[in-house]
């Protein structure tokens, strides 16, 4: 049987991720999430990965305390190392028994450190502190620490609230400062854009001549975005497409190594394991990689190790001369494989669409007539590509007795630039897990639980598109 693409414990899900890179190695720490009643502390655990294809889990590496700590909770922080070689971990500390002066569980800044290289760590309670006053105390989590050389301090961002103001529109990136990692000056605010609930999991980084503020909300979508400036005092403009991924894809900070830019996250399981489950916090780890554009903006696609752990070529529609047109100038056509597809697999698929076109697409886990599938769909004239299915939750037995009122997922699309000519739609499907991206630029991640069906088709409707390119691989059973 095929390794998982997509790591997740035996034991339990991932939740927030705290990549760290060392000689080469990510070491990717996460909250280990386990869903029982009553609901054990979150410690961190640890899983490493050389290649982002093969990774080795660790266990516990930070222990969350006991029932009466500060610390009951260890949730989201980060990690740097100073010149001694010291290993410092910041994280932060939630007990639901320690209420604050909102009434909320309080959420402290707890520090640990490790002398062997991170294979321990040692916590240090005096130096635990929380927000200032103005700001929430229940709100003062995921400390991301990162050295500013040009101030000559190190800088710490967290996801804060302010005590006045809209209560959907007080988050703030707030600051403190240090020349030690051991005392913190709280100055003014890192971001302050009175837009958002808060911005979870800040993380910045530099790239070049530009810098990079990554942040994660659930205001208005679940989603994680991110800012560009010349500066890491700002200003933050606004890129023309801000987001990392879609609603399933959340919570991702990221790592550098050898000048590449990757953002781990987890892809979030739905209730019940079925389509229609509401979304659980936490599930399995996914990866990004960051591709930067000539004008600074990202774009965000598969990394090319996970790409090319697909190697064995799978045969999907032998029987179709390429390149095959579907030309529907008021229709939908579609073209469907003759044999099933493994429920692990790499597709690759180059449409050349023509100006007008309204949509075309992939049809995953599809029947054999393509009429019931999960569908990425390309719709040039929106500019978006969406995830559907078909059939949708049914409320009756007669054929017009489903959620028409729902035509999609309104969080599962994504914005991307479909002008006439060819695009690229890559896709990892994984049991239950799917991951789309257009042009190595755009990428949506979401779950499949349902359809019993497993070929792949490609279609078109009101319009015009050539499939000139289609390459599907899976791993190798050996």
């Amino acid at each position: 049987m095929n390794h998982p693409v997509f790591f997740q414990p035996a034991d339990g899900w991932v939740g927030d991720l705290i990549p760290y890179e060392q000689d080469g190695e990510f070491w990717l720490f996460y909250l280990h999430e386990v869903r029982s009643d009553p609901k054990p502390g979150t410690s961190w655990n640890l899983v490493t990965t050389k290649d982002l294809v093969q990774f080795q889990d660790h266990g516990v590496s930070l222990h969350h305390g006991g029932e009466d700590e500060l610390d009951f909770n260890a949730y989201t922080g980060s990690i740097v190392r100073d010149g001694d070689g010291t290993h410092h971990l910041f994280y932060t500390g939630q007990n639901p028994r320690n209420l604050g002066a909102d009434g909320l569980p309080l959420q402290l800044v707890m520090h640990a450190t490790s002398t062997d290289g991170m294979k321990t760590w040692a916590k240090h309670p005096e130096l635990t502190f929380g927000a200032p006053a103005g700001l929430e105390t229940g709100d003062w989590r995921d400390p991301f620490v990162f050295r500013d050389e040009a101030a000559g301090q190190w800088r710490m961002l967290l996801a804060a609230r302010h005590e006045k103001g809209p209560e959907r529109r007080r988050g703030v990136i707030a600051q403190c400062v240090s020349s030690d990692l051991l005392s913190w000056e709280h100055t003014e605010p890192f971001w302050d854009p009175r837009r958002y609930i808060t911005h979870e999991c800040p993380d910045v980084f530099a790239w070049g001549d530009w810098w990079y503020m990554v942040y994660s909300e659930f205001s208005e979508s679940f989603t994680t975005r991110y800012r560009m400036s010349k500066s890491p005092d700002g200003p933050w403009s606004v890129p023309h497409l801000d987001s990392i991924d879609g609603r399933a894809f959340y919570a991702s900070k990221t790592a550098e190594r050898g000048g590449r830019r990757f953002l781990f996250g987890w892809i979030a399981s739905k209730e019940d394991s079925h389509d229609d489950g509401p979304w659980q916090w936490a599930g399995t780890m996914s990866v990004l990689e960051a591709r930067q554009n000539p004008d600074g903006t990202l774009g965000f696609s598969f990394p090319d190790e996970l790409v090319d752990s697909f190697w064995d070529k799978v045969p999907a529609l032998d029987n179709q001369e390429l390149p095959a047109k579907l030309d529907v100038p008021d229709g939908y056509a579609a073209v469907i494989s003759d044999e099933d597809l493994p429920r692990q697999f790499y597709a690759k698929a180059v449409l050349d669409i023509a100006a007008g076109t309204t949509e075309c697409g992939l049809l995953l886990r599809s029947s054999a007539d393509g009429d019931q599938s999960y569908i990425l769909r390309l719709e040039p004239k929106r500019g978006r590509l969406v995830f559907d299915r078909w059939p949708r939750k049914v409320t009756g037995d007669a054929q017009w007795h489903v959620s028409g009122d729902v035509p999609f997922d309104i969080e599962l699309e994504r914005p991307c630039d479909l002008s006439p000519g060819a695009h690229t739609l890559e896709v990892i499907v994984d049991g239950d897990l799917l991951v789309a991206v257009v042009d190595r630029q755009v990428s949506l991640s979401t779950r499949i639980y349902g359809l019993p069906g497993n070929r792949i088709g490609v279609f078109a409707g009101e319009g015009s598109a050539s499939l000139t390119e289609l390459e599907i691989r899976q791993r190798s059973n050996n």
